[in-house]
């Protein structure tokens, strides 16, 4: 056979998998889109803020409450820092938001970037100032982390929507909650990450921590429409002023709780306690971006408590110290540039467990002196065990295990009435557990008034519809507590209408002792026993027991 007459025959793939390959990569060079002549995308980081920018560059942050956003402003002016807070984001943010950033994007990220691009667009538009000069003079700092959600691509989506909406080379800060500040290196950074920073920087937030839940125990019962908000607004600029020039907070405080204190209330009323849980800035801010929820749980008749930016303080120092210990057995097999080979894991331990002692502490001696008594942060122990069974407690994403075990001390200790769990829509850590996991825990406790709500942007009016029908069942709940604890005290309505037992009811910094829910309830409870309209003297009362 003549070998060289012979045709050969092309080689043919040996399966499947190879003709789809092929056929990939031919696809891939028609399109442009061959791996091998493609680099990989990077985000270059605008302009660094460095110390000689420290005099003309301005900050600027927001995201919070309202309250510990003008308190923070004043502590970093103490320090040295050119500082503006911007207002709570809006309905024409979230405009501004939609149309500069990708589809697709979570609530919280529409209304933060675009209620920076409205101020950017004031600074343009409105005091006259060019672009080069804003991207010059002003940046912005905000929080970023990374987890089972978006959270750690957004700082990109401002720089996008940042340069679409015309100030393309605007800084973006990134504080991470475990790196601290995130920015290009070389030169040295005007923003000192020292003691005096975190020492001022936490003394705004527990400050305004405190504001907030002596705002929020006082207003609903007010007797004079718009009292509690006047004296809020008050405290807030003697404290800022305080904060701002570095003086003792002690005498101001004491300024502050004598303000409240003018206030007139009236806790007969019963109203229902409902609290307000879920991911972090929507249950924080106090905007249109969850449909302004605590002023129309007031409007409706409630009584809201709200979560602290100091739980959320406690739980990183809590997740820390559960984290060395989780890994303080494992020795060489947890080596490497983060783990714990060579380092001193109890020391650590013992310093996070001062950490949570000072911030207690500070916040137990601030708010006394300010006049909020009886208040109790949360035990992060407590709130891991009795999650435990439901949620892992090393799944870090949104709140975490907090949301799911403060439903539960919500109804076993009959803390609050109802429970709200606010989320932005598609928020996959909250969602995760509001629409899942809180399922289960409403079935083991019936008792529980529990309402999970996604925010949009728009649908409040579909959103107020169902706070309002939960909200009923809570008022029952309040007033048969109420019911039950007049009735425990051998108490009529009329008697409460009396002048010595009005008094009890109407200081505004005076709490009772907690047995239920219902504010006015707990203010039966913490009353001695009535005769007649008039209280018994120890001596007739103990007459009475023999």
């Amino acid at each position: 056979m003549n070998v060289a007459k012979r045709k050969i025959k092309p080689a043919v793939p040996s399966s499947i998998e190879d003709i789809l390959s092929e056929y990939q990569k031919e696809q891939e060079k028609l399109l442009g889109l061959d791996q091998e002549n493609n680099n990989h995308w990077f985000d270059p980081v605008p302009r660094q803020f460095l110390a000689k920018d420290k005099s003309t560059t301005t900050l600027l942050f927001g995201g919070l409450t309202m309250a510990h956003d003008y308190l923070v402003e004043g502590a970093l002016k103490g320090l040295g820092y050119r500082v503006q807070h911007m207002d709570c984001p809006d309905n024409e943010s979230l405009r501004y938001g939609k149309e500069f950033g990708n589809r697709g994007q979570c609530n919280p990220t529409y209304f933060t970037v675009g209620n920076l691009i409205k101020y950017l667009h004031h600074l343009r538009d409105v005091e006259g100032k060019t672009k080069e000069e804003i991207v010059s003079n002003y940046l912005f700092v905000t929080s970023g982390s990374c987890g089972p959600c978006r959270f750690g691509t957004y700082v990109t989506e401002y720089r996008k929507a940042l340069r679409d909406a015309g100030f393309d080379g605007f800084r973006v800060l990134l504080f991470q909650q475990t790196d601290g500040l995130k920015q290009a290196t070389g030169g040295e950074s005007a923003l000192k990450l020292d003691t005096a920073f975190f020492f001022s920087f936490m003394k705004a937030v527990l400050l305004g921590d405190i504001l907030n839940a002596l705002a929020y125990r006082i207003r609903p019962y007010e007797v004079e429409a718009g009292a509690t908000d006047a004296a809020l607004e008050r405290c807030k600029r003697y404290i800022y002023e305080a904060l701002s020039e570095r003086k003792r907070l002690r005498p101001v405080l004491i300024k502050c709780r004598r303000e409240l204190q003018t206030v007139q209330v009236d806790r007969t009323r019963v109203k229902p306690k409902v609290s307000i849980i879920g991911e972090f800035w929507a249950m924080t801010t106090e905007g249109d971006g969850n449909y302004q929820l605590q002023r129309f749980l007031e409007s409706e008749g409630a009584e809201v408590e709200v979560q602290s930016m100091t739980a959320w303080i406690l739980f990183l120092i809590w997740a820390g110290r559960y984290d060395t210990l989780k890994r303080v057995g494992l020795r060489e097999a947890d080596s490497g540039k983060y783990g714990l080979k060579g380092k001193k894991p109890y020391t650590r331990l013992s310093m996070l467990w001062l950490a949570d002692r000072a911030v207690r502490v500070m916040f137990q001696t601030y708010a006394k002196t300010m006049g909020l008594y009886h208040y109790h942060l949360p035990d992060m122990e407590e709130i891991a065990r009795v999650s435990r069974d439901h949620y892992n407690n090393q799944v870090r994403g949104g709140e975490g295990h907090m949301e799911v075990g403060k439903l539960i001390l919500n109804v076993v200790k009959r803390k609050v009435n109802m429970t709200i769990s606010v989320k932005p829509f598609g928020c996959m850590p909250s969602s995760g557990v509001s629409d899942g996991v809180q399922s289960l825990i409403t079935e083991r406790y019936p008792d529980a008034i529990f309402l999970p709500i996604e925010t949009t942007g728009d649908g409040a009016i579909n959103v107020y519809s169902r706070v309002q029908m939960m909200l009923f069942k809570a008022k029952q709940a309040a007033q048969k507590e109420f019911e039950e604890a007049l009735s425990h005290k051998n108490v009529s309505v009329e008697q409460l209408q009396t002048n010595k037992a009005r008094q009890k009811f109407a200081d505004p910094l005076r709490t009772s002792r907690h047995v239920v829910a219902c504010t006015a309830a707990n203010g039966v409870y913490g009353m001695p026993r009535f005769r007649g309209g008039f209280t018994l003297r120890r001596s007739e009362q103990n007459v009475q027991k023999i």
